[in-house]
């Protein structure tokens, strides 16, 4: 049979040991003054034991390094090495003993350590603490790709829903569909929305983008209401239509405030869109129309006198030749060589033909590049 040892608890020092105190003295004063006094010896008895192993291990610091010294001194054979040898070796015997000596009392203090008594402060000690709080994580931030493939793979299976959600007008019929098809309450819908108005008004449907704007200002005012309620959005857009249509004035007035505000906004990006079009649209006809020593016939016929313009107009070479040879030689030669660069003028082209052949060729020419800077100027027109 096995017996149990229970000399364990033979010396417990507790604070509110039950001896009998005299009446005159208070007794949690007392107990408080006794926890109070074994506390400070065990905080005296635990200093010491680390100023204890603090020693210790400077002590053991120190020999390592006399150890190393004498390492290098063993193979010298100077006289002065050899004197430092002797010097380093006794010293390293005085640390080893001084070494042994802070173990001996390092051990001693965890004996004395053992043989004391138990108290509430040493009976038991504290396994693990902690506390688990179930937390929703914070979903990581989408990169700006990541954002681009959802909303590319959003469009491609619900575009044909969206633009159809984009087409209602009454709060029912927006209301109905959204229930019919709950997953179009999202943030894809809304962007996919907004390009739509940008693209009606550069289209100039003025009032079918004004219709679109109406509904993605009613997807926004969801995805706000969702936000604020800290809810997913298809679980609040009911809440939204039964707000808008008993909303008070305040309310009503903010939401048209807004869509007001994004009609502005998509007039404006529609502008800038048009802009860049015309723009790169431009500079792509000017890099057609460069002549072979890449300059634009268009900028160098508006460069030149107006005297040589009238020329071109008349499609006349004669009366060129006579207003070249009224001119300043250097001016001459220098419009001249520009026409050349710019395709505007062809010497060669003409050596080999007939005065009137010569004539009705260059008629041609000139004709074909003002007849197509023409057309440019009207196709921008009616893009401005």
């Amino acid at each position: 049979m096995t017996t149990i040892d229970y000399s364990v608890w033979d010396h417990i020092e507790v604070s509110d040991d039950e001896d009998e105190i005299h009446p005159n003295i208070d007794t949690p004063s007392l107990f408080r003054w006794r926890h109070q006094a074994r506390v400070e010896r065990m905080e005296v008895f635990m200093k010491k034991g680390e100023e204890l192993e603090k020693s210790l291990m400077e002590s053991r610091r120190k020999l390592a390094e006399a150890q190393r010294r004498v390492q290098e001194l063993v193979s010298a054979s100077t006289p002065e090495a050899k004197a430092d040898l002797a010097k380093a070796q006794e010293e390293e015997k005085q640390l080893k003993k001084q070494e042994r000596s802070w173990e001996k009392k390092l051990q001693e203090h965890r004996i004395e350590e053992k043989k004391m008594p138990w108290n509430v402060d040493t009976l038991s000690k504290e396994g693990f603490s902690k506390s688990v709080v179930n937390v929703k994580p914070e979903k990581e931030e989408e990169t700006e790709e990541e954002k681009e493939e959802k909303h590319k793979t959003f469009v491609e299976k619900y575009e044909k829903q969206i633009k159809h959600f984009g087409m209602l007008r009454r709060w029912d019929d927006s209301q109905k569909y959204l229930s019919d098809y709950p997953h179009l309450v999202c943030e894809e819908t809304a962007n996919y929305l907004v390009i739509m108005c940008i693209d009606l008004e550069v289209e100039e449907k003025h009032a079918l983008m004004e219709q679109v704007a109406h509904q993605t200002i009613v997807m926004q005012f969801i995805l706000e209401l969702s936000k604020s309620l800290k809810v997913d959005p298809r679980g609040c857009f009911r809440q939204f239509f039964a707000k808008i249509k008993t909303a008070d004035q305040q309310y009503q007035d903010a939401f048209n405030d807004e869509l007001e505000s994004f009609k502005e906004r998509v007039r404006g990006r529609a502008k800038i869109r048009i802009e860049k079009a015309l723009k790169e649209y431009e500079e792509e006809e000017r890099q057609k129309r460069m002549g072979p020593g890449g300059l634009d016939p268009v900028e160098v016929y508006e460069s030149l006198p107006a005297e040589m313009q009238k020329c071109f107009d008349d499609k006349d070479i004669q009366m060129l030749q006579d207003a070249i040879s009224r001119m300043d030689p250097t001016e001459a030669k220098h419009h001249m060589k520009r026409c050349i660069e710019s395709g505007l003028w062809v010497p060669n082209r003409f050596r080999s033909l007939t005065p009137s052949s010569r004539s009705s060729k260059a008629r041609l020419c000139v004709l074909g590049l003002i007849s197509r800077y023409s057309q440019v100027n009207e196709d921008l027109q009616y893009y401005r």
